[in-house]
């Protein structure tokens, strides 16, 4: 068996980049911050090593993404490693390894900022004590509009307790 799981908690080193591709798809891109301390024990000195990570949000996560978050906001990404190649205009083999966003969860409300737009009505789950998580590939577990169109009970993003 095989897998290729990621799950980051981060913050982001700049502003959501969200574009269109051609076939009319949703892409957003930014950089997420993760780190590391501890203690060495030779000197009994806190050391820091900060990683930083690309990352990749499809659809909807993407939309959400850049309506809410901003640079310094808090964010959990759960998703998978690709690793992309591409010739520059020099003929040199570039690489470039990515996270791909499969779920999301934004950290606490002051650590991004809300736009005044309508509020979210799919994917979103939220079950008392728990912090909400918004799925890509999965149905609503919550009411809310179904995939097949038929308008149930709106969720508000204001209303998740986070």
């Amino acid at each position: 068996m095989n897998l290729n799981k990621v799950i980051l908690v981060g913050r982001l080193t700049k502003d959501p980049e969200a574009r269109t591709t051609p076939s009319g798809q949703t892409v957003c891109n930014f950089g997420l911050a993760t780190n590391r301390v501890w203690t060495n024990r030779e000197t009994n000195q806190k050391q820091e090593k900060t990683e930083f990570h690309n990352i990749v949000l499809w659809r909807k996560l993407a939309e959400i993404a850049s309506q809410y978050l901003r640079k310094g906001s808090l964010v959990l990404i759960e998703g998978r490693m690709e690793t992309r190649s591409w010739q520059d205009a020099n003929g040199n083999k570039k690489y470039k390894t990515e996270v791909v966003a499969e779920s999301m969860q934004l950290g606490p409300r002051s650590n991004y900022q809300e736009t005044k737009q309508p509020p979210l009505k799919e994917n979103v789950s939220t079950q008392e004590d728990d912090i909400p998580v918004i799925e890509e590939n999965h149905p609503p577990t919550n009411p809310g509009p179904n995939l097949s169109g038929e308008q149930q009970e709106e969720i508000n993003v204001k209303d998740i307790p986070f």
